[in-house]
């Protein structure tokens, strides 16, 4: 087989996308036509939603009635809340417990074994319970692991803050939950990362849109993927705990061979647009609360990075000390990153089915040829 091998299908084109469109020179991210800073600004993640599955934004009746039937949806059926709670007893970890969770919903779903998996109306109402009820499991899961109780969702608030109250069982106040909402707008979609192909290629031989959330969110949940942010949040903590500069820290950690989480991108040649948007906002929670160490020992270590090894930070580097001043669990970072991502993935399978094509890339042999069989008796 002849051709030129490339490992990671780095740079390989499979396909055309009205998604969303990334500059990894100009730093430069689209939804849609819409720019990224435009939409974290000023659009909610329903109205994000709505543009990815449709690909025009929302009128405002359009959106009401997308919402609400969003929120009708986050209800769990009590089969689902007794797995969860199995799962939070047997301490199983957050993101397979989501995995769970996720491939377990479609026994609920009157729609799940619809004979035509491609149907676009259909598949919108699967996509609507998925990420109506993907927050719901993640925050009655925390709940449960640490011995409280579900909180029932409050349809009257939108899909942020409905999940930050039914996590931390108190209605979040203004600046937590557009915090939250702009950054589950900026976690939406990205191009064919790994998690997006991965459910690609699951709806690509024709399999419902539950196995391919659920085969995304397996994929999400390998640490060169995902567990970046939950990564960054823990090399903050230890740097605070030992007392040592920021940079003092992250230069030893570069002499023992160690990476620095939180830097460097497969696409971005320059700083991570959504970096610069959500350190933004990690610089704002830190002001609100009075302590500004995160903020200021994640910048001082973006400098030094950037002057010692000409890497800019990733999403993953300003999110985690994001999530970790509205005070949720590190655990749960990448979790919440599908909670977002389910959108984007969604809507890339939808294009899928549109047009689909088998995927069924082919490998390089390199192995002997030709060896004769001996019998068992002979090896």
């Amino acid at each position: 087989m002849s051709g030129e091998l490339k490992r990671g299908l780095e740079g390989v084109l499979v396909t055309e996308s009205k998604l969303s469109f990334i500059d990894g020179d100009a730093g430069q991210l689209v939804y849609c036509g819409y720019d990224i800073e435009d939409l974290a600004r000023d659009a909610s993640y329903e109205e994000v939603l709505y543009l990815l599955w449709h690909g025009e934004l929302p009128t405002r009746e359009e959106l009401d009635a997308f919402s609400d039937e969003l929120a009708a949806h986050r209800g769990l059926d009590d089969g689902i809340l007794d797995v969860t709670r199995e799962l939070a007893e047997q301490d199983e970890s957050p993101m397979a417990a989501l995995r769970t969770l996720v491939s377990s919903m479609s026994a609920y779903d009157e729609n799940a074994d619809f004979e035509d998996v491609t149907d676009r109306e259909v598949n919108l109402e699967k996509a609507k319970r998925i990420t109506a009820k993907m927050p719901s499991v993640l925050a009655a899961y925390a709940r449960f692991r640490r011995g409280d109780d579900y909180v029932e969702p409050d349809e009257s608030l939108n899909h942020a803050a409905n999940f930050l109250y039914m996590l931390n069982g108190e209605e979040p106040n203004e600046v937590l939950a557009e915090t939250f909402d702009m950054a589950l707008v900026l976690h939406a979609d990205h191009g064919l990362n790994a998690s997006t192909f991965s459910a690609m290629v699951t709806s690509s031989t024709l399999s419902d849109l539950y196995s391919a959330v659920t085969s995304a969110i397996g994929t999400l949940s390998g640490s060169l993927h995902g567990g970046a942010n939950a990564n960054v949040m823990r090399m903050l903590k230890d740097v605070d705990d030992s007392d040592m500069d920021p940079t003092e820290w992250v230069k030893d950690a570069l002499d023992r061979g160690e990476r620095v989480a939180g830097f460097g991108h497969r696409v971005y040649n320059v700083k991570d647009p959504r970096a610069k948007i959500l350190g933004a906002k990690s610089e704002a929670l830190g002001e609100a609360a009075g302590d500004m160490k995160w903020y200021e020992m994640s910048v001082a270590i973006e400098e030094y990075i950037g002057e010692e090894k000409g890497l800019a930070p990733n999403v993953d580097f300003y999110s985690a000390s994001t999530y970790y001043q509205m005070g949720i669990p590190i655990d749960l970072y990448t979790p919440i990153f599908a909670v977002s991502r389910v959108g984007g993935w969604i809507a890339h399978v939808l294009e899928q089915y549109e047009d689909n094509r088998l995927i069924r890339p082919r490998a390089r042999y390199t192995g002997e040829k030709g060896l004769d069989f001996p019998s068992v008796d002979e090896r």
